[in-house]
């Protein structure tokens, strides 16, 4: 929609990624009037191809949507409890994959801004923000995300007198399902597991010899990347989204015990015969007909990457939808330069959101974006909202990127890192399960599900309560 919005009660969030459009979508449903800005297709990033809010730039997954036993998992349904916009559209736009959520891109985004177009408090405005917001915007959230313009990313710096940190994310390459060779592929989640919308068979398989193997890793080693730029030479990679050619250079195995470990599946074609390595493809698109490989990301050119993954059996006369590449992340040092609730210390009227706060994943950076938005929406009803508890997934996630209960064992010199939600961030149950629901007593891994099971009960228990006790009445102020 378009209008005038008065400047004293509304909130201008800064970029309409997941994080921004999900922070957009909470402030609007808690009443709050909200200017989305965003700057494409005026001014385009090195990732994007569409102009379209909350685009997938890399993988189509969630990951997981398990809740009772994956961090992730417990992520999403911590998020469909607060009403979430970008899971709502997930869940609407689902493709099949194992036990992960994946969703068809085009719809997905095609949903978000529908929803966003269609609500009457928001006004979506296109056109790039070059610098620091206006002076008069009361109350700013910034969601630029890991492609902030070069503008905005040096005025922050010189606001907070602070080096920006910096790492490299690479996206995979999606194949057309047509030109994959199923006489040597096949259809099989690992373990058959069923997930969301899936059936057990969700991932097309290709295997590999020992031999064939050996000459990919070679092959992968020798063949020519992309040139960093002189200003990127020493920005470290986030290790969760390693480019495939930079696994293997850390061992000749890596990729066997990575993305292509032969475990939990079958090859039907030679069922006596175990793979030495396996290469999975998942479903890219709610018709089917597009395939990302699984953890394929890659700072190789062109040419050898087509050269290269054609040698992968059932992909030799693969065509591709889209080739790999690398784009540069920039994130904050939040734990120094954001206070608990995400605000600037040394300009409060900005908050942050999503991947710049230091979070990685696009679960983790629209529930950043959640909570800046109901932040932001409790602040100008003059409301003050606590965080979520740190038992729960949001509020472990919100605790890593403030510092608000990690305790460090470095001292003050410990350095701030992006990361994914997980377990790690949780504090420990005050007492750790050790028997079944039987009486009898947990064994081996037993106790690892257990203990995770108890964590995620924990925390959509607290998250109800905090909701009823906290986020009520500040709705209510």
């Amino acid at each position: 929609m378009t209008g005038t919005k008065s400047p004293s009660n509304t909130v201008h969030v800064v970029g309409a990624g997941l994080a921004g459009s999900e922070a957009a979508w909470q402030l609007a449903e808690a009443g709050v009037d909200v200017v989305l800005h965003e700057m494409r297709p005026d001014r385009m990033t090195e990732a994007h191809r569409t102009a379209t809010p909350a685009e997938l730039v890399c993988s189509n997954s969630f990951r997981s949507d398990d809740a009772a036993n994956n961090a992730v998992g417990l992520l999403h349904a911590e998020m469909r409890r607060l009403g979430s916009l970008i899971m709502r559209a997930a869940d609407a736009n689902q493709v099949p994959a194992g036990g992960a959520l994946a969703v068809d891109r085009d719809g997905f985004s095609a949903a978000v801004a529908a929803a966003l177009e269609g609500h009457p408090r928001i006004e979506l405005s296109r056109g790039e923000i070059s610098g620091l917001p206006p002076v008069d915007w009361s109350s700013v959230i910034v969601a630029t995300g890991p492609l902030t313009a070069q503008p905005l990313a040096e005025a922050i710096r010189d606001l907070t007198d602070e080096t920006a940190l910096a790492f490299f994310d690479a996206i995979a390459p999606i194949v057309h399902k047509d030109t994959i060779d199923m006489s040597k592929a096949w259809f099989q989640s690992r373990y058959d597991k069923v997930g969301p919308g899936g059936t057990g068979a969700d991932y097309i398989n290709c295997p590999m010899t020992r031999e064939q193997y050996d000459a990919f890793v070679a092959a992968l080693l020798a063949g020519e990347k992309t040139d960093f730029k002189e200003w990127e030479t020493n920005t470290p990679y986030f290790d969760g989204c390693l480019p495939i050619e930079v696994m293997a250079e850390r061992g000749h195995e890596t990729l066997r015990h990575g993305p292509m470990k032969p475990v939990g599946l079958t090859n039907p074609h030679d069922p006596t015969i175990k793979p030495y390595a396996i290469v999975q493809l998942r479903q890219d698109n709610k018709l089917g007909t597009l395939y990302n490989m699984v953890g394929f990301q890659t700072k190789l050119k062109y040419g050898p990457q087509q050269q290269i993954f054609r040698t992968i059996p059932g992909l030799e006369n693969a065509e591709f939808a889209r080739l790999g590449g690398l784009h540069r992340n920039t994130f904050l040092n939040s734990p120094k330069l954001l206070d608990q609730q995400l605000r600037l210390r040394v300009q409060p009227r900005l908050r942050f959101a999503g991947q710049m706060t230091g979070c990685e994943g696009y679960v983790e950076s629209a529930s950043i974006g959640l909570i800046a938005g109901l932040y932001a929406a409790a602040e100008v009803r003059g409301a003050n909202l606590l965080p979520p508890p740190p038992t729960t997934a949001l509020g472990a996630l919100l605790g890593h990127i403030t510092g608000g209960h990690i305790e460090t064992v470095d001292g003050p010199t410990r350095s701030f890192q992006p990361m994914n939600i997980n377990f790690g961030l949780f504090p420990p149950l005050a007492t750790a399960p050790t028997r079944k629901p039987d009486g009898t007593r947990l064994k081996g891994n037993e106790k690892t599900i257990a203990k995770k099971q108890a964590m995620s009960a924990r925390a959509l228990a607290d998250l109800d309560r905090w909701i009823a006790e906290h986020l009520r009445v500040a709705a209510a102020a």
